[in-house]
């Protein structure tokens, strides 16, 4: 009996089974970018919230350096998911959206009300995309330009998070 040859190594191909699965699982935050609308706002919620809860477990430098790691390798499932995909920063990605939460919620302190308000605060800057996060969305090439604008709306976010942390919320 002759059985067809398979290798591993055509799983993780480009037109492998395996490879697409895993490209578009992560790059989609687990499915959460197959929402049916608003997949940006269901991906923070439903993949960058838990992913900052795990991540907020560890300490300031090890958040950061994560963080870092996070959006390198997203880079490359922004990138690659493009591809596979066949379309240019698909609503499906929301590893970008994951990344800017992280941004968002870098040195603040965990609650209910943090979470919160930095959810909204990222998502609004998200939406808005002041400079210079549209001129990186129109001229970082490929998952550079996908992910590092949700950076930079996260670093805006952030920065109105800590004002209104160190203002209002620390208080409740």
């Amino acid at each position: 009996m002759n059985f067809p040859r398979v290798t591993m190594s055509k799983f993780f191909r480009e037109e492998g089974r395996f490879y697409r699965f895993f490209v578009l699982f992560v790059a989609s935050g687990a499915g959460s970018g197959y929402f049916p609308f608003a997949s940006g706002t269901a991906g923070t919620f439903l993949a960058g919230i838990p992913v900052f809860l795990l991540f907020s477990l560890m300490s300031g430098v090890w958040y950061a350096v994560s963080t870092v790691m996070l959006m390198l390798a997203g880079v490359y499932f922004c990138e690659a998911a493009d591809r596979v995909l066949g379309e240019k920063d698909s609503s499906k990605i929301v590893i970008d959206e994951v990344a800017g939460y992280l941004v968002t919620m870098a040195f603040i302190p965990v609650s209910i009300y943090t979470v919160g308000a930095g959810f909204f605060l990222f998502r609004f800057f998200d939406v808005l995309k002041p400079q210079p996060a549209k001129w990186v969305e129109d001229n970082l090439p490929g998952g550079a330009g996908v992910l590092f604008d949700d950076v930079v709306a996260g670093v805006y976010a952030n920065i109105c998070l800590q004002l209104l942390y160190h203002f209002v919320l620390k208080n409740l």
